[in-house]
C-alpha cells in the first residue's frame, strides 16, 4: 500500500472505536478510553515487517570461515505472527539450515528474517516458503531448509476449539531437496519426526 493510501493514525484509532461499539461496549468508558491508541501502537509492532527488506538484513556476509562448507543450522527460533484470515496469533518455532557457498551470514540475521516475515499477516505455508526463498535469493547457498512448527489460535481459541494441535510445514531447496541424506541429517538435528523426510511445501 502506498503512503498516500494508508489510513492515518486517527482513522485507525476510530476504526478500533467502531469495533468496540460493534462488540457492544462503550469506547467512552474509563477502561476503554485509551484502548484505541494502545491497539494501534500494538499493531505497529505486530506488523512492523512490512517496512523491512530481507535483502538489507542478509546482504552482509563473511567469507573468512576457514573453508567450512558443512550445514549451518539454527534451531528453535521462536516467532509470533497473525493469520490473515482471522488476525489471530500464530505462535511457534522455526528451524533453518543452509549449505554455505563460500560465505556465511551472522546467525542473528536469520532470526531477523524470520521476524520480518512473521510480522506480517500470514499463512504458515507462505511464511515457510518466504523465509527459505529470501535466504536462497540473497546468500545463493547450495541448499536451504526451513521447518516451522506452530499453534494457530484461530483454531485453538475459536471455531473448532482444538488446543494442543500444532501445524508443521517444510520448504527444502537445493541440496536439501535433492539429497535425501542431507535432508535426514537436518531433520535429525532438529528432532523432527520421520513424516517430514519426504514432505515439502
Amino acid at each position: 500500500m502506498s503512503g498516500k493510501d494508508k489510513p492515518t493514525r486517527k482513522e485507525a484509532e476510530e476504526a478500533v472505536r467502531t469495533l468496540l461499539r460493534w462488540s457492544g461496549d462503550d469506547p467512552g468508558r474509563e477502561g476503554l478510553q485509551d484502548t484505541p491508541k494502545r491497539v494501534v501502537k500494538a499493531y505497529e509492532e505486530y506488523f512492523s515487517g512490512y517496512g523491512e527488506d530481507p535483502v538489507e538484513i542478509l546482504k552482509r556476509t563473511f567469507s573468512e570461515v576457514g573453508g567450512y562448507d558443512e550445514m549451518v543450522v539454527l534451531r528453535d527460533i521462536r516467532f509470533e505472527s497473525h493469520c490473515e484470515h482471522h488476525m489471530a496469533p500464530i505462535i511457534g518455532k522455526v528451524h533453518i539450515a543452509y549449505l554455505p557457498n563460500k560465505r556465511v551470514v551472522g546467525i542473528s540475521k536469520l532470526a531477523r528474517v524470520v521476524d520480518l516475515y512473521a510480522r506480517r499477516l500470514q499463512v504458515q505455508e507462505k511464511l515457510t516458503a518466504q523465509i527459505a526463498n529470501a535466504i536462497e535469493g540473497v546468500l545463493n547457498p547450495r541448499g536451504v531448509a526451513v521447518v516451522i512448527d506452530a499453534s494457530h489460535q484461530c483454531m485453538t481459541t475459536r471455531g473448532v476449539h482444538k488446543p494442543g494441535v500444532s501445524m508443521v510445514t517444510s520448504h527444502m531447496l537445493g541440496g536439501f531437496r535433492d539429497d535425501m541424506s542431507t535432508r535426514r541429517e537436518f531433520l535429525a538435528m532438529i528432532g523432527s519426526s520421520t513424516s517430514l523426510h519426504t514432505s515439502n511445501v
